[in-house]
């Protein structure tokens, strides 16, 4: 760059950009001339007199500014070890923070920076997730993970502002990019699996895809000219095209495979991001776990909770024995479900009477995640973890796959005004916060229930509780004003991303980041 003093008429900043293309740049002082030798042929450029090359570019200084770069940092660990890093959420500071990498660990080697700040976990943009529900996302990823992250320094800066993170955090992604798909096949009698894969020319271990037309195939999601990526729990890349047949030989009659499509997978090899099951949107998937809302009646819940030993060795906590008319009845429990959570709590790790303790704790309502014991075989021998495709969460994700602008579409970024009234369900959903904060947010919505026949979705911001304002109260003191409404409610709500945005343009930034409360720490 250089300062000119010849033509009042062209800005101090210069940017020089094809004439600097040539084999040979001679930037000599003397008599302030400077010769470069470029690919239109020699000219001589005098700071005093200006500049008259046509290939010259000017640029105003705004553009010189440097604007916040997120980083993508992908974490791979053996079995048994840890990423190696805590993620926080700190009093006076905003966001997912990273904090405490393990010296020379996973973490530390994939680029990670004490004091990142977490954008998008797997693809998914987590800014505005409460803390546990990032944290959960992390440990349901297995042995691999991405993580869209942002420099602390630059983040605060662009909090301050008011930049958009979730553009930001787009801007990263090729425009049209699409999610891979994860795809159950089941033999059809007539035309079988309906699919093959042919090698892609001077690509080894690329495979593409072959389908037959309205085949089982075409019709669990699979697509003509999609690349696979992985199989039954394995990734092709490292085989051969007659391995892979073997492979499909030992199928049987059922098949899963994530796939994509070619200009997406272009787009991730271009960003040196894998292609991972834990980003995928699910389809035909025979299992998938179920959340239940249960709210106690006069004699409890009505179920019966056992510890069991399945024929494989594993130990499950299992639901047995609904009362008829019961709330676990009324909420669609089976019998011999196995219970994987409770109010997103994995019961993994847990004995019968700590999952016991949890569910008296839960109070008059109580969440929980279930599965047959076929869903979890199923998902065991995947390598994958059987909470990542929730029955609502496989809608969620559907919608992140190029459906977002849908929202707006609808008018779900403005205000809703939703009425309820009280059925067997209750009210039919629950509320929840970020811990010791104002502020509450529909943290479920049960299925059939009277707060989805209103229109809740899960996240939506709460405004207004009968009338009454409740932004800045408690959740304690918002389930006052709830209960005292009796059998009718009258909820003001909000898309969770436009209420923020509203907020940011309503609310100075530097009260916002006041609000923030004692630290809550995840180990990962």
């Amino acid at each position: 760059m250089f300062g000119l003093q010849g033509r009042p008429s062209l800005h101090p900043t210069v940017c020089l950009t094809a004439a600097l293309m040539g084999k040979r740049h001679n930037m000599g002082s003397s008599a302030g001339l400077v010769e470069i030798i470029g690919l239109t042929g020699t000219f001589t450029f005098n700071p005093k007199e200006g500049i008259d090359n046509p290939v010259m570019v000017f640029t105003d200084d705004a553009d010189s500014v440097s604007k916040p770069s997120p980083r993508l940092c992908v974490l791979k660990r053996e079995e048994r070890e840890s990423y190696g890093f805590n993620l926080r959420v700190e009093r006076g500071r905003q966001g997912h923070i990273i904090r405490n990498l393990v010296v020379g660990g996973v973490s530390g080697c994939s680029g990670l920076q004490d004091g990142d700040r977490l954008l998008e976990v797997n693809n998914c943009y987590v800014d505005d997730v409460p803390h546990t529900e990032v944290s959960r996302k992390i440990k349901l990823s297995g042995h691999q993970l991405c993580l869209l992250v942002l420099n602390g320094e630059e983040y605060e800066q662009a909090v301050s502002q008011g930049q958009d993170l979730r553009s930001l955090a787009r801007a990263h992604k090729d425009e049209g990019c699409k999610p891979p798909r994860l795809c159950h096949i089941t033999r059809d009698p007539a035309s079988g699996l309906g699919i093959s894969f042919l090698p892609v020319e001077g690509e080894k271990g690329h495979f593409s895809v072959s389908l037959v037309s309205g085949g089982a195939a075409e019709k669990a999601g699979v697509c003509k000219g999609d690349r696979l990526v992985w199989m039954n729990g394995g990734t092709v890349c490292d085989l051969t095209h007659s391995a892979l047949n073997r492979m499909m030989k030992k199928c049987g009659n059922h098949i899963t495979i994530l796939v994509i499509d070619s200009e997406s997978e272009k787009s991730y090899m271009r960003r040196r991001m894998p292609i991972l099951p834990t980003m995928a949107v699910p389809h035909n998937l025979p299992h998938r776990a179920r959340k239940l809302l249960l709210v106690s009646g006069p004699e409890g819940y009505g179920f019966l909770l056992r510890l069991e030993r399945a024929p494989s060795g594993r130990m499950s906590h299992v639901l047995r024995e609904m009362d008829r008319y019961s709330p676990a009845e009324t909420a669609g429990m089976q019998d011999g479900e196995l219970l994987l959570e409770i109010n997103a709590e994995s019961m993994e790790t847990l004995n019968h009477e700590e999952v016991v303790d949890r569910v008296i704790q839960s109070g008059q309502q109580v969440s929980l995640t279930t599965i047959t014991s076929q869903g979890l075989e199923f998902y065991t021998k995947l390598g994958l973890s059987p909470l990542l495709f929730c029955e609502d969460d496989g809608a969620e994700k559907e919608k992140e796959s190029g459906e977002a602008s849908q929202k707006e579409i609808e008018g779900l970024c403005k205000p809703r005004l939703c009425s309820l009234r009280k059925g067997p369900l209750g009210f039919g959903f629950n509320l929840g916060c970020v811990l010791q904060r104002p502020g509450t947010f529909i943290s479920q919505v049960a299925i059939g229930g009277s707060g989805q026949s209103a229109g809740l979705i899960e996240g939506d911001v709460v405004i207004e509780v009968n009338g009454q304002n409740v932004e800045e109260k408690y959740l304690e003191d918002v389930m006052i004003v709830v209960r005292d409404g009796g059998h009718f409610l009258s909820l003001l709500v909000m898309e969770k991303t436009s209420y923020n945005k509203m907020r940011q343009t309503d609310t100075p930034a530097n009260h916002v980041t006041a609000e923030q409360e004692e630290e809550d720490l995840s180990s990962l």
